[in-house]
């Protein structure tokens, strides 16, 4: 099982918006998965979302362990961009994602999984929301 520290502001932005009791899923938004908003081409392994799930998914089967009992999930192909050291935070109203060897993008999305999903069935793209 994969490590994620989840600093308190991380955890206290989650509660105001809703989001403690629902399943995340931690992408690498690289333009090609089943979830992903931006990115490719040479973005690829720079760029994350956090998808918000009612259930966990299959394709995603990789826990995130933390200390506030989040419900994170992520996958073997995003985890491989990914160190040790993996640290959610929230500075300056954004959302951080960092390891022991990156700063990655700061204002890291959250998305809902199922308004994606229903817009690529439907054609069309979706933007995610920002904190």
């Amino acid at each position: 099982m994969t490590k994620i520290t989840l600093t308190q502001s991380f955890v206290d932005l989650m509660a105001q918006k809703s989001l403690l009791d629902k399943t995340l899923i931690l992408i690498a938004d690289d333009g090609g998965g089943k979830y992903s908003l931006q990115g490719g081409a040479c973005t690829i392994g720079s760029k994350f979302t956090l998808i918000v799930v009612d259930a966990p998914d299959p394709d995603y089967p990789v826990a995130l362990a933390n200390d506030f009992g989040v419900h994170l999930w992520s996958s073997d192909y995003d985890l491989l961009f990914l160190e040790k050291g993996l640290t959610l935070d929230f500075v300056a109203h954004q959302i951080r994602l960092k390891d022991n060897a990156h700063g990655f993008d700061d204002g890291l999305r959250i998305a809902d999984g199922q308004e994606v999903l229903a817009a690529f069935h439907r054609g069309l793209t979706v933007a995610g929301v920002s904190c």
